[in-house]
């Protein structure tokens, strides 16, 4: 049996001699590239981790001890060695491994994990209570629980992360805060912050950490105290004491950077941390992709890649090659942007720290002066937009509709209340597959129509987004978005002329003079609605219309079917709560029209964990099986509850 496979548990770990971990690190990294290579999933994060994360369970007792991630990509090795193996088969798949922490999975999980910088904040709240609760560690009460966070990614840049290191310097107890560098973000990591991490690990100051730590002391609040520990740490951690960090600056005690890689290094100091009764930053600097030549030198490629194909799976120099996938909303956006800038020259575009992931890169490549990675700060990016617009420019941010929720104060402070025509693209938008609930962008809508002026668009197909992007960039009387799915882009309407976008005006698809019922989608759901509509062509007779805008409503399109009496069915891939089928129906309501006619098809009130796109779209009841069910229970008059749980006809109340 191999090492792994006879891990059950971190207890099953700590029963291994520390010179056998070294082959345990080598079949995790093994194994985890092998299912990434067949399912597509973190790759690189995890590979950087896998020592550190050894280590830490070789140390501390999380079956009672405290662990809270950030960056909850980096999980793999945490969960493979506290009893989930038989999961990672059917990893970010349904009834599989999900791609970030999940306390539905394991205790060892206490929190669902998507986004950055909020480790320390949960982590220094958890402290906090289990001190209140008497049930926190200290040198008189060695059974309390200790707390460790663990942030990388170049998530410690993150606002919220700096909020936490704020506060985790006011805690007088044990507190651990493990800093993973690995020199990268998702791409390459900006700002100041990093820069100085990258002078750090280049300068010969990382031989200099073996300093006397009493001169030390009498820099950092709290000195005496220091030096009180000092004399209390073993000789790993007193090596690599670091003056003059910033750290330091928030009342933490900083050591490091060490190798993440050395084991017995890593053991020893965390083995003395554990022992610290002040907060604590352990400095790790780690490798990304840490193990695979191919990982480590393309680690923006290889950080979450699709399935891929290597030729022999032991050699460090193979040759390694993802699997094509059809064109993406992703790819088409990148492309359409790039002319758009090349087209307008007041344009500009941003993005925090997901290039690749919403095709910025392009646009860096072509116009580097017009275009920005912020990092992990969608706020700051927000705000930097509407300086931007407040100076002329015409701003366009590309964001992950999960990730534009942690910027939406500015959306409403910085943006729509000055007037600022700042322009989202929401990339991610509705249902997203294996990187499941943590990411779903299922509230766009709800959050933005709240905005007076805001124009909020969807696009169905590759010709409709760059049609969308001409319409945000005319834009001048406020915030607008448009938002698109991870998905491939469809074909089904491509011969059909795109007309251009006018503000509240649907498109329609598919006419009658006295159809049965129409179909109202928002966004892709168009084309889920045009395949139902296929398939019952021979039984009714369906119309079919892009609403293309959630803000302002098409009213006109609405009055002329609700008056000849035909029964509207609206689909989005977004919540039924505050989605685009509420907007219809406040709308309508507000035009005095009878509302009794419409049928609302969305993402039902509870979450939808990980699986494939097309499973969780059927599992919302919203693709073209569950659209066909209920178009022919509308026309039936049958009970739509019973065709699908997303349909909630007008004056039910949404589940």
């Amino acid at each position: 049996m191999t090492l792994l496979g006879s891990i059950r548990s971190p207890a099953d770990l700590k029963r291994l001699p520390v010179s056998e971990l070294p082959r345990l690190c080598a079949e995790i990294r093994k194994a985890i590239c092998d299912q990434v290579s067949r399912s597509g999933g973190h790759l690189a994060p995890n590979l950087g981790v896998v020592e550190l994360t050894v280590a830490m369970h070789y140390v501390f007792d999380f079956a009672h001890d405290r662990l809270l991630f950030d960056v909850g990509h980096q999980c793999y090795p945490h969960k493979m060695l506290t009893g989930r193996m038989h999961l990672l088969p059917k990893l970010r798949q349904r009834g599989g491994m999900a791609g970030f922490p999940e306390p539905r999975e394991s205790a060892y999980d206490l929190f669902s994990v998507g986004h950055a910088g909020t480790a320390i904040s949960t982590a220094v709240g958890m402290a906090r209570g289990d001190s209140l609760n008497g049930d926190g560690w200290a040198p008189d009460n060695p059974l309390g629980r200790r707390v460790v966070s663990i942030i990388g990614d170049a998530s410690i840049v993150n606002g919220v992360a700096m909020e936490g290191l704020n506060n985790a310097g006011t805690l007088h107890r044990q507190f651990l805060i493990v800093l993973n560098d690995n020199g990268m973000s998702i791409a390459k990591p900006q700002g100041a912050v990093a820069a100085y991490f990258d002078k750090l690990r280049l300068s010969s100051a990382y031989g200099e950490f073996k300093r006397a730590a009493k001169e030390f002391a009498s820099h950092v609040p709290g000195g005496q105290s220091l030096t009180e520990l000092y004399h209390r740490m073993g000789e790993s951690s007193k090596a690599f004491i670091a003056d003059d960090h910033w750290l330091e600056h928030f009342g933490l005690l900083a050591v490091g950077p060490v190798d993440g890689h050395d084991l017995p290094t890593l053991i020893d100091i965390l083995n003395e941390s554990a022992h610290m009764d002040r907060p604590m930053v352990l400095h790790v600097k780690t490798v990304k992709g840490k193990g695979f030549a191919f990982a480590e030198g393309d680690s923006t490629t290889f950080h979450s890649p699709s399935p891929f194909t290597m030729d022999d799976m032991e050699n460090e120099g193979c040759r390694v090659e993802l699997k094509k996938s059809a064109r993406s909303f992703t790819a088409a956006f990148g492309d359409a942007m790039v002319d758009l800038m090349n087209r307008d020259p007041k344009v500009v575009a941003c993005t925090a720290a997901m290039p690749d992931g919403t095709g910025i890169s392009k646009a860096l490549a072509k116009h580097p002066a017009r275009s920005w990675d912020t990092g992990i700060c969608e706020s700051h990016a927000l705000d930097m937009m509407a300086g931007l617009a407040k100076t002329g420019w015409k701003p366009f941010f590309a964001v992950y509709s999960t990730f534009l929720q942690r910027a939406f104060d500015q959306c409403f402070q910085e943006s729509a209340l000055q007037g600022l025509p700042v322009r989202l693209c929401l990339d991610r938008a509705g249902l997203v597959g294996g990187d499941g609930a943590v990411h779903h962008g299922f509230c766009d809508v709800s959050i933005l129509a709240t905005l007076p002026g805001a124009a909020l668009c969807a696009a169905m197909d590759e010709p409709s987004l760059k049609a969308a992007l001409d319409f945000m960039a005319g834009y001048g009387a406020g915030l607008s978005a448009v938002r698109y799915p991870r998905d491939s882009v469809s074909q089904r309407f491509v011969s059909q002329p795109c007309p251009a976008f006018e503000l509240g005006r649907s498109r329609p698809l598919i006419t009658h003079a006295k159809p049965d019922v129409a179909v109202v989608a928002y966004g892709t759901s168009v084309i889920d609605a045009a395949a139902a509509i296929d398939s019952l062509a021979s039984e009714y007779s369906v119309e079919l219309h892009d609403a293309r805008f959630a803000k302002p409503v098409d009213i006109e399109l609405m009055a002329r079917l609700l008056s000849a009496g035909t029964p509207v069915i609206t689909v989005e891939d977004h919540s039924i709560r505050g989605g685009f089928g509420a907007c219809v129906l406040e709308a309508c309501h507000a035009a005095g029209l009878d509302t009794r006619g419409i049928t609302r098809m969305a993402l039902p009130d509870s979450w939808i964990y990980q699986g494939e796109r097309s499973e969780q779209l059927a599992e919302a009841g919203i693709d073209s099986a569950g659209i066909a069910r209920v178009i022919r229970a509308v026309v039936d008059g049958t009970p739509t509850a019973e065709a699908s749980p997303a349909a909630v006809p007008a004056g039910a109340a949404a589940r």
